[in-house]
């Protein structure tokens, strides 16, 4: 699994070897909205690199993306292994009631239902399964899977996810 970026980054994608002999890459996606990350004009986030989206189609279960100013296959192999992010701060909403953009969770109180607190939500890990909830708690770091049955509650108005933890998930339980 690639490394995750800074907070304010979100990974969209990772690029693996070139494609062809003009400067398309493999792209395994990590985004719900593909053709709005990388459509035509889009910018991205290549470590200290900005890259701007060419074209993008898809191959295979992955994408073909050209970047700008990456034109031959040399080029496109010095991308190999790169994280690709997208600042959350130019992020629209998402529209959907159940779904949150990682920097509006990060720095919420994590509580029982009864009030209690258990910490706070320092990162979302994005897992190959499902997302998890790092948590900072007195106990130090403790994961939390980002699924209905644990996380009862997102309240972004109060800065609160309510958790019910199964016995034995926390350190402290």
């Amino acid at each position: 699994m690639p490394p995750a970026g800074p907070a304010r980054e979100r990974m969209v994608g990772w690029v693996g070897r070139p494609h062809g002999l003009r400067g398309e890459v493999t792209v395994d996606v990590r985004t719900d909205f593909p053709e709005q990350r990388f459509s035509s004009g889009a910018t991205l986030t290549a470590g200290d690199r900005t890259l701007v989206v060419r074209s993008a189609r898809p191959h295979a279960g992955r994408l073909l993306v050209t970047f700008e100013g990456v034109t031959d296959r040399d080029a496109a192999a010095q991308l190999r292994g790169t994280l690709l992010t997208v600042d959350t701060e130019s992020l629209p909403p998402t529209g959907d009631p159940d779904e949150f953009h990682d920097r509006q969770l990060e720095g919420l109180a994590a509580v029982r239902a009864d009030g209690a607190r258990l910490g706070t939500i320092r990162e979302v890990v994005h897992a190959p399964a499902h997302d998890l909830l790092l948590l900072d708690t007195e106990h130090g770091e403790e994961l939390v899977p980002f699924v209905r049955a644990i996380v009862c509650e997102v309240d972004l108005a109060t800065g609160r996810v309510v958790i019910d933890p199964p016995e034995g998930l926390l350190g402290e339980s």
